[in-house]
């Protein structure tokens, strides 16, 4: 069963009002208290309750949530990150990830060129910007092939010392 979508917007009955609010503040204590026992996080949140004369409440406790704002206020500029900071930090980590995979796809493009000519007299859909790089990337084969068959003569041979 799916909730009702309900239409945002200010509610001119107070008393249906006073009542949302006091639902509302409820469930965001509840969520909040839920997220410091669960994550192991200090937070608070202040509430200001409607009509101007209204005191603002804090949860878990006032002197909490003044301790809290303190310790924020105290914390040292560089772990402070506003939102042109965070987005040029997620721009670079993404560009990285962007050339690493580009590096990962022009070598697995260049194997799929090897595998196809393989055995064939004469190279076919290769560039000649490509040569050099699909040189290296057979150089590098070949060692890979060539330590492989290094490793595996010298386990047959040290096991079937061990068996004599």
């Amino acid at each position: 069963m799916t909730r009702n979508k309900i239409k945002l917007a200010f509610m001119t009955n107070d008393a249906a009002r006073n009542a949302a609010y006091k639902k509302r503040k409820k469930g965001i204590v509840k969520k909040l208290s839920e997220l410091t026992i669960l994550c192991g996080v200090e937070a608070c949140v202040v509430i200001y309750p409607p009509g101007s004369d209204s005191q603002p409440e804090a949860w878990p406790s006032t002197a909490a949530a003044r301790s809290l704002f303190s310790e924020y206020k105290t914390l040292p500029a560089n772990r402070m990150v506003n939102q042109e900071s965070f987005l040029e930090q997620w721009i670079k980590k993404a560009t990285e990830r962007l050339e690493k995979l580009q590096e990962e796809n022009r070598k697995k493009e260049l194997i799929q060129v090897m595998f196809q000519n393989l055995g064939r007299k004469e190279l076919q859909n290769v560039k000649k910007e490509d040569l050099e790089e699909l040189g290296w990337l057979i150089d590098q084969n070949l060692k890979d092939i060539d330590e492989r068959i290094h490793a595996l003569v010298k386990a047959y041979a040290y096991g079937g010392k061990q068996e004599d």
